[in-house]
């Protein structure tokens, strides 16, 4: 896959360097184009089917110019911040936590075998068990605060984390392993030069599944018990038959999903530059 990605990109540049100054712009900036230009016409076509001939009714559906007006109306009237604050708060602490919890505790069962051995029978069952069976018990434990979201929200991110870590330590390469001892490295160094790079895209991967994770924890806790928050609002616009503004709190939710995983792709990229870095000592 590697080579078949470098062939194309050396024919890429190829193609870059024999066309014209407008193709060369548009083989550029291509992604960019092809995504803007559909995210265009998909908002255009809803735009025409719920507003402008309102082939649906508007209590069911809406349109993005009613959602701006909605989203508007709701950051000028001041209402949103305070559910902002309260989300945001939750998504915060629940995600550091899990990610706090889920890397090193990973990365230990997947190190120490008698480790794993205790623990891994925990991991999987509580994997398997769906977090919104969890939530009456933790609204027991931690009241119907922020405390009992950030708990859920915790729960449902801090697995994907902890497993991938894990998995990331035991698929380390064989090959990679008996070079390091073969020079004469002690355990220590084992694990920092070859264990811990090979295991940093498991680690990226799990906190990218932990982002999803943590957001349906915040809709979730939200939805069950709660006083204030993005879900809390939705909830209450569903109830009331206000789409504009249940949609206004889904593209929140999507908005915060993405700009996470923008960050953890800027940290992807910047731990592919030390893993390098570092294999290289080994």
């Amino acid at each position: 896959m590697a080579d078949q990605a470098a062939q194309e990109e050396q024919l890429l540049d190829i193609r870059v360097a024999e066309a014209s100054n407008l193709y060369k712009f548009y083989l550029n900036q291509e992604k960019k184009i092809l995504g803007t230009s559909a995210v265009i016409v998909f908002l255009t076509a809803w735009e025409l089917v719920g507003n402008t001939f309102q082939l649906v009714n508007p209590m069911f559906m809406s349109a993005p110019s009613l959602i701006w007006k909605a989203a508007v109306q709701l950051f000028a009237s001041g209402e949103i911040w305070n559910d902002l604050r309260v989300s945001g708060i939750e998504f915060g602490w629940g995600y550091f936590l899990s990610i706090v919890v889920g890397v090193p505790f990973g990365i230990g069962c997947g190190w120490y075998r008698r480790m794993a051995y205790v623990f891994d029978p925990f991991i999987n069952a509580m994997n398997a068990t769906p977090r919104v069976a969890l939530l009456p018990l933790v609204i027991i434990w931690l009241g119907i605060g922020i405390l009992s979201k950030v708990g859920i929200i915790f729960l449902g991110a801090v697995f994907p984390i902890l497993i991938n870590a894990r998995d990331g330590v035991k698929t380390t390469p064989y090959t990679l392993l008996t070079a390091a001892k073969s020079f004469g490295a002690s355990e220590w160094q084992i694990f920092r030069c070859v264990v811990i790079p090979s295991t940093v895209p498991f680690i990226i991967t799990g906190l990218r599944l932990g982002v999803g994770r943590a957001l349906i924890g915040v809709m979730v806790g939200e939805l069950y018990a709660a006083t204030a928050g993005i879900g809390f609002m939705i909830t209450v616009a569903g109830a009331t038959f206000q789409t504009d503004k249940v949609f206004v709190g889904i593209l929140i939710f999507a908005t915060t999903g993405m700009f996470c995983m923008e960050i953890i792709g800027r940290l992807e990229a910047r731990f592919d530059k030390w893993r390098v870095k570092v294999g290289a000592q080994a």
